[in-house]
């Protein structure tokens, strides 16, 4: 079992910048964040292999965030900078999928999730 608590959500902004946190019980092998707006399906957004510092990040979002990890504190980040209006949505952190990668992302099979932590970005 994996106990998750993602914070650090807010109101921006666009181009401003948030950072997403997410502490957890213990580490894990694979983490990741996904978004879902209203209306919308849910969207992995990037995922680290911690055994390496492997990231991956789904297209709309590469080279302005930034998924880190700080395992003495068992904590996963998600720096988001030059938001966007149609980042607006809720984040979830989520842990151990069965394989980590883009497919994890776009599977979204990840065992064990966050209560999520609301990002709003007005124009």
């Amino acid at each position: 079992q994996v106990q998750l608590v993602d914070s650090g959500g807010g109101s921006v902004q666009a181009g401003g910048s948030l950072r997403l946190s997410c502490r957890a019980s213990r580490n894990s092998p694979c983490m990741g964040w996904f978004r879902q707006a209203p209306g919308k399906e849910r969207e992995g957004v990037a995922a680290i292999y911690t055994g390496d510092g492997r990231t991956y990040y789904v297209d709309s979002v590469k080279g302005r965030f930034t998924i880190s990890q700080d395992n003495a504190k068992n904590t996963l980040y998600l720096q988001m900078n030059s938001l966007k209006p149609e980042d607006t949505a809720m984040y979830y952190c989520a842990a151990d999928p069965p394989f980590c990668g883009m497919a994890a992302l776009r599977r979204a099979d990840f065992a064990y999730w966050g209560q999520g932590t609301k990002v709003t970005v007005s124009p």
